[in-house]
C-alpha cells in the first residue's frame, strides 16, 4: 500500500530508543521529513546515520528537555524553520514514575509535565499552522489503563486519553486527526534492564495471547499509517499494541 507520506513532515519526540526511534525511522524510511527530539544527542546522531544509509528522507536531530520552560514553543519554532512546516505530531516522550501513596506533590506534577503537559503544549504549539492548511496527524504513544499500583504515568496517560478524544471533536473539520496508542509488553533497553529473560519468557507465556513481547517495530507500523492520508476517517481513538496483553473488550 502507498501510504501518500512522501513530501509530509513530521516531529517526534523521545526518538532516541524505542518506540520513538522505530516511528521516526518508519516515517523516515516512508519519505516523511523527521525532526526527532531528544536529550541525547549521540543516539539521535545514530539515528540520521542509520537512515541515511537506508535511503531515507532526512532526519534533523533536534536536543532538548520537553519540561523546561517554553519548550513547546520552543520546538514549534525550531520544527518549523527546519521543515517549513509541520503535518505529523507523534508525541512520545516520557517515562513510568510509580510512587508511594505519601509522595509528594511535587513528584506527581513532574509526572504529569512529563507525560501529560508536554503533549498537550507541543500539539497546542503546532495546530495553529496544521489548522491554518486544514490537514495534520497528532499520535501520543500513552499507557496502559490496567493499573497495577499507584503510578502517576498511568493518571497522567488517561488525562491524555481525555484530552485527545475532545480535541478530535474540536479539529476534525480542519482534516486533522488526534488518536492514542497505548503499548503493551514492548522491548526496549529499559525492558532487558529491569527484566531479566527467564521472566519475560514466563510473563508471555502466561499473559500475552500472541506469546511473545512486542518489538518497538510492531507498534510503530501502526504510528505510520496513522500518520497518513490513509488514515483520514480514524480519529479519537485509542489503539492498544499489546498481543492481546489487555483483558478489556473495548
Amino acid at each position: 500500500m502507498n501510504l501518500e507520506l512522501k513530501s509530509k513532515t513530521a516531529v517526534v519526540t523521545g526518538a532516541s530508543i524505542g518506540i520513538g526511534r522505530a516511528i521516526a525511522k518508519g516515517l523516515a524510511l516512508e519519505g516523511v521529513r523527521v525532526v526527532a527530539v531528544a536529550r541525547r544527542a549521540e543516539l539521535l546522531a545514530e539515528l540520521e546515520q542509520e537512515v541515511r544509509a537506508g535511503g531515507g528522507a532526512p532526519i534533523v536531530p533536534h536536543v532538548q528537555d520537553l519540561v523546561e520552560d517554553g519548550a513547546a514553543e520552543k520546538l514549534a519554532t525550531t520544527a518549523i524553520a527546519a521543515l517549513g512546516s509541520v503535518d505529523i505530531l507523534v508525541n512520545n516522550a516520557g517515562g513510568s514514575r510509580p510512587l508511594p501513596i505519601d509522595a509528594p506533590d511535587r513528584a506527581w506534577e513532574e509526572a504529569i509535565a512529563l507525560n501529560f503537559t508536554s503533549y498537550r503544549k507541543v500539539a497546542h504549539a503546532l495546530l495553529p499552522q496544521m489548522i491554518e492548511r486544514r490537514w495534520g496527524r497528532i499520535i501520543n504513544i500513552t499507557g496502559k489503563s490496567e493499573p497495577e499500583g499507584l503510578n502517576a504515568a498511568f493518571a497522567a496517560k488517561a488525562a491524555v486519553h481525555a484530552w485527545a478524544k475532545g480535541l478530535s471533536r474540536e479539529i476534525g473539520k480542519y482534516g486533522i486527526t488526534v488518536n492514542c496508542i497505548p503499548p503493551g509488553r514492548i522491548m526496549s533497553e529499559q525492558i532487558r534492564r529491569n527484566y531479566p529473560e527467564d521472566y519475560r519468557k514466563q510473563f508471555a507465556e502466561e499473559e500475552i495471547p500472541v506469546g511473545y513481547w512486542g518489538e518497538p517495530e510492531d507498534l510503530a507500523a501502526l504510528a505510520v499509517f496513522l500518520a497518513s492520508p490513509r488514515a483520514r476517517y480514524i480519529t479519537g481513538t485509542v489503539i492498544p499494541v499489546d498481543g492481546g496483553l489487555r483483558r478489556y473488550q473495548f
